[in-house]
């Protein structure tokens, strides 16, 4: 029997995405004035039966966030409710401000928003502009992004570098908001003895003024 596409929203996804849109039910409130889930991509695999799918050049936004990737892998259609989408190749997250980027990752989804994103790679990278006027830039092995709270949690072989500070460790958690590192994540999570090291890196020293210049003619 033919798969309808009425009750099955994979089957008219090809020409959604053709036309650039998709539609996405209404949710809860978000920080943002519209929480709508847009995904563009072009299709690659559509396998109907299984309501599963394989898209390339895929770009998801909602909101301040941004999520683009060579490939994401669909697996039970597309339910923004309570699911995962898995993204590989050349994967780059922004949101608030800071920036992720790694191999591969995969993207949860929670009553109709972005949620979180987990990403991996050798390494997965972070970087944030902060309102000092310093870059902060950081890898780890994982980086967990939480959308709620506004937390990179740096997960095996971490390291992280702003201003004159640089912190190294199996796990710590960054506030991208407050643009601070804040307490261990959350219990049973810990990584390694949970031991972190700080280096602070001396301001640097002032030029001693040249001697010849001061000479009187």
């Amino acid at each position: 029997m033919a798969t309808s596409i009425r009750n099955n929203p994979l089957a008219a996804l090809g020409g959604l995405l053709a036309a650039g849109l998709l539609g996405v039910a209404e949710g809860a409130p978000a920080p943002c004035a519209n929480q709508e889930i847009v995904l563009e991509g072009k299709p690659l695999e559509m396998e109907l039966r299984n309501n599963n799918a394989v898209l390339r050049d895929v770009v998801i936004t909602q909101c301040s966030v941004r999520i683009q990737a060579a490939v994401a892998d669909i697996k039970g259609g597309l339910n923004f409710e309570n699911s995962h989408m898995t993204i590989s190749g050349d994967v780059r997250i922004t949101a608030e401000g800071g920036s992720l980027s790694s191999d591969k990752a995969v993207v949860s989804f929670r009553n109709k928003l972005i949620s979180a994103a987990t990403i991996t790679g050798t390494p997965a990278q972070f970087e944030q502009k902060r309102e000092d006027g310093t870059t902060a830039r950081g890898r780890a092995n994982t980086i967990d992004y939480e959308t709620t709270n506004g937390t990179v949690s740096f997960n095996t072989n971490a390291f992280l570098a702003y201003g004159r500070t640089e912190v190294t460790g199996q796990q710590f958690v960054y506030n991208i908001r407050t643009q601070s590192l804040q307490r261990q994540a959350k219990p049973g999570t810990n990584i390694g003895d949970g031991r972190v090291r700080f280096v602070i890196h001396p301001d640097k020293p002032a030029t001693p003024p040249d001697k010849d210049k001061e000479k009187k003619p």
